[in-house]
């Protein structure tokens, strides 16, 4: 979008107008204002911070399984280097497309309470598997991905030194980022339905 279109869509947004597809800017101070009983929460009361999220899938016909995320129902299956025919998403996917918009929210979050103007931008991410361990054709091969790089590319006016916190504090506190880095304790179980 244009700079000098951006900028009236942002001033009409400030000033309250909602434009059809255009989500309005978060001021720094509205983001704090909306923030602020939390953390006086979550200060006080520390288990009120806490959640399980939840994730639930039905085994469907094929090899495939549907997700419902609540507001539609996505379909993974095997991709195609693994037997798929590409019409499914595959989960991986899925996860590097968790870890673009977790990084996403929480770089706009970051850079609003910094104060830093983000017009716009792109999120990438990309991993690199290796599917001979997944088959079981290399028993050295890794199973999942054994690197990840996320990028972000910013229309910003924002220098170097501003750049960098941003990019630090963006890792510090994006959930799916901190996941992955952090390998949390994973459990599994198995039960026959009845």
């Amino acid at each position: 979008m244009p700079r000098a279109v951006h900028q009236v869509y942002r001033e009409r947004a400030v000033a309250g107008a909602l434009l059809p597809g255009y989500a309005r800017t978060m001021l720094r101070d509205e983001l704090r204002a909306l923030q602020a009983p939390l953390k006086e929460r979550y200060a006080t009361e520390p288990g009120a911070a806490r959640i399980t999220l939840k994730a639930s899938g039905t085994l469907d016909d094929g090899i495939s399984c549907s997700v419902d995320t609540g507001r539609a129902i996505a379909q993974a299956g095997l991709h195609e280097l693994t037997g798929g025919d590409g019409s499914l998403l595959c989960s991986g996917d899925m996860l590097l497309e968790a870890l673009v918009a977790c990084a996403g929210v929480t770089l706009r979050a970051v850079a609003t309470s910094l104060g830093l103007d983000v017009r716009s931008g792109r999120v990438r991410a990309e991993g690199d598997l290796d599917f001979s361990g997944t088959l079981g054709v290399d028993r050295e091969a890794p199973v999942g991905f054994s690197a990840i790089r996320l990028s972000f590319e910013l229309d910003t006016d924002a220098d170097a030194e501003q750049l960098a916190t941003l990019e630090r504090l963006t890792e510090r506190y994006c959930v799916v980022y901190q996941t992955l880095a952090a390998g949390p304790a994973l459990s599994t179980t198995i039960a026959a339905a009845g």
